[in-house]
């Protein structure tokens, strides 16, 4: 690796967005994460007003022999980036609808926000995640599991094509006609293949769910979820759940009915009429007593409000992982480590229901991790004195329910990657052998940071 400052300068002059080096006022509010954790430092920022930004800022990193890593919204951030080109796509933001072909047309910096507001007065939603200030661009690329996974499947199913700038800084299009191996290697791969500046994602008629979450207070919380678990072994594929134990602080910024109280929230999203969605909703409702009923008709605009993630960035310890089931053994496990009484650190401990559409792959095959497990599990610590019990406490519940835990987990539900062994459990060995064969065809210098060194392809 070598440049010099002349050669920074002569990036700026050639680049339309702003070029960063290490020490430069303002690097450290470009890079920042969302996890305020994550503190970036590289060698260079590029913050791309454009798709030739991105080519030139490839093409720059390819010269001078730098890894490059990409940041678009912030999140997703597992390990700082402290070397290397660090290239942001967050103004790569615009977002068109084609109502006929009920496409959206998405920049990879766009969030999710933006495709559901574009696409409602049509009629039309985006297959999204749990949380709408997502970047839309880079969720998809690892998967993609929302509220209505059972019934739709991953994000990535609903995926017709990318443009890619590839290892060469040369920028090429990805769908099942052209470069049909770059597009199954996008669709699930997450990184490593290159630097996608737009994607096309097909939308669905849908202009209203049957959706929100029921809140079970302290008292109810273990009837709550062991119904729950027995629920999901019948569950229809169309109705989407999920449950979180949460830990909420006695902090004014907490609304007044959840200030430190200890609840379960039971999430639920039917794309049907709400006749039908209260009818599938009644078990749950039943099971226990109700502290909090927010389950109602809502439109698809308002599908942020069922998980309710935050929006601020905040300092985040956390770990997840898939299950391959779940039973009253496992409850009783969990309640051991994280339930009422126990003075857990985590803020919350969600566990989301898959299957129905999620083990189904698309016609040609997808890179997809994790689509013959069950259910999700994610830890979320915010409080950074206790990191190091969170850590501790979460190791000793991992040796005991090894015996549940998937042999294979997701890409976007990986944390702390820091191992080759932990990096490649995102998908099944045949994919992550092809994975690593498509990396070296687009990107055989090896350019493109993803995952621990020792895992990441060189030339």
């Amino acid at each position: 690796m070598s440049f010099s400052s002349t050669d920074v300068t002569s990036l700026r002059a050639a680049a339309t967005g702003d070029v960063f080096a290490r020490g430069d006022n303002g690097l450290v509010d470009a890079v920042a994460a969302q996890n305020t954790l994550i503190l970036h430092n590289p060698d260079i920022a590029v913050v791309a007003a454009d798709e030739a930004d991105v080519s030139l800022a490839v093409r720059f990193a390819a010269e001078h022999r730098l890894s490059v890593t990409v940041q678009s919204t912030g999140h997703g951030a597992w390990r700082p980036v402290s070397e290397g080109l660090l290239l942001v796509t967050g103004k790569l933001d615009t977002v068109s609808v084609d109502e006929d072909e009920r496409i959206a047309t998405i920049g990879a910096g766009a969030r999710w926000s933006a495709v559901i507001d574009a696409a409602a007065p049509f009629g039309l939603t985006p297959i999204t995640g749990s949380s709408p200030h997502v970047g839309a661009v880079g969720y998809t690329l690892g998967g993609g599991l929302g509220p209505l996974a059972r019934s739709h499947g991953f994000t990535t199913d609903w995926v017709h094509g990318f443009r890619v700038v590839i290892g060469d800084g040369s920028v090429v299009i990805a769908t099942t006609s052209e470069n049909p191996d770059l597009f199954w290697a996008l669709r699930g791969g997450k990184g490593g293949l290159g630097i996608v500046t737009e994607m096309r994602l097909e939308l669905v008629p849908l202009r209203t769910v049957f959706g929100g979450s029921l809140f079970y207070d302290t008292p109810d919380v273990e009837t709550a979820l062991r119904a729950w678990v027995d629920w999901t072994a019948t569950a229809p594929d169309n109705v989407t759940t999920s449950v979180a134990l949460l830990s909420m602080p006695p902090i004014e910024e907490i609304p007044e009915p959840f200030r430190g109280r200890f609840l379960l929230a039971l999430r639920f999203t039917y794309p049907g009429n709400p006749e039908d969605g209260d009818r599938l909703l009644q078990p749950l409702r039943q099971a226990a007593p109700v502290y909090l009923n927010g389950v109602t008709e809502i439109p698809t605009t308002a599908m942020g409000s069922i998980h309710a993630d935050p929006t601020e960035a905040t300092p985040i310890w956390d770990l997840g992982l898939l299950l391959n089931r779940i039973d009253q053994d496992f409850v009783t496990e969990l309640l051991a480590s994280f339930g009422p009484g126990t003075n857990s650190p985590f803020v919350a401990v969600e566990i989301r229901h898959l299957g129905g559409a999620t083990r189904h792959d698309v016609e040609g095959g997808s890179a997809v991790g994790g689509r013959t497990s069950a259910f999700t599990l994610t830890l979320i610590g915010v409080v950074p004195p206790l990191f190091e019990r969170m850590e501790a406490i979460a190791h000793d519940f991992l040796d005991r329910t090894e015996r549940w835990v998937s042999a294979e987990t997701n890409i976007n539900f990986s944390s702390h990657v820091d191992t080759p062994e932990h990096f490649a459990q995102a998908w099944p060995p045949e994919v992550f052998d092809r994975l690593a064969r498509v990396r070296a065809t687009y990107d055989p210098e090896g350019l493109f940071a993803f995952g621990p060194v020792e895992a990441v392809p060189q030339a």
